[in-house]
């Protein structure tokens, strides 16, 4: 495998880290009402969870509520038992043909949490993206003992990979930093 490959494939696992970590994020509240905090709310809907940005339309009318408008009405009693068993610590409000989410504003007690819950999950995402590093670096060493690579590629292959490293975890760093950013103010 030449060093082109064993780079790309890096940087391809490296960037599904990064992206996933920005998922991860967009579901962590914050002081404002955001539809990321729903959309991948599973409901069971005739007999499969559904993420619930699939069953209704999101929006944000206000800084403070989270207005879901299902493309069938007679799902609604699902989303609201959904929205309720979920983690959210939100009640619905529903008038059968939409849902109101007051978001109510943060304590600095649940904010330190929530910051703390994203130095976890940025953690977890620069270890993911290291285990990359020593895979990739497993890979050359690989083609190396089988007469594949030189020496000289070897070097240059591993300061290759070191340099996404870097690139990956200033962008998981950069996240988080946001993220924390919006949690802490009022």
């Amino acid at each position: 495998m030449p060093i082109e490959e064993i780079t790309f494939e890096a940087e391809e696992r490296m960037e599904k880290s990064v992206t996933l970590l920005a998922d991860q994020l967009r579901g962590i509240r914050t002081g404002r009402a955001n539809t990321g905090l729903v959309e991948s709310i599973r409901v069971e809907y005739y007999g499969s969870p559904t993420p619930l940005k699939q069953l209704a339309n999101l929006s944000t009318p206000e800084a403070q509520q989270i207005l879901i408008r299902p493309f069938d009405t007679g799902v609604i009693g699902d989303i609201i038992k959904a929205i309720q068993t979920s983690d959210l610590g939100l009640t619905p409000n529903s008038d059968n043909k939409v849902i109101r989410l007051n978001v109510p504003p943060l304590s600095v007690e649940q904010r330190k949490k929530l910051a703390g819950r994203v130095k976890d999950l940025a953690e977890e995402a620069r270890v993911s993206i290291r285990n990359i590093r020593r895979d990739a670096n497993k890979s050359a060493d690989a083609e190396t003992a089988d007469k594949v690579l030189t020496e000289d590629d070897l070097v240059r292959c591993k300061d290759e990979v070191q340099a996404l490293t870097k690139k990956y975890e200033g962008k998981v760093n950069d996240l988080a930093e946001k993220k924390e950013s919006e949690i802490m103010e009022d």
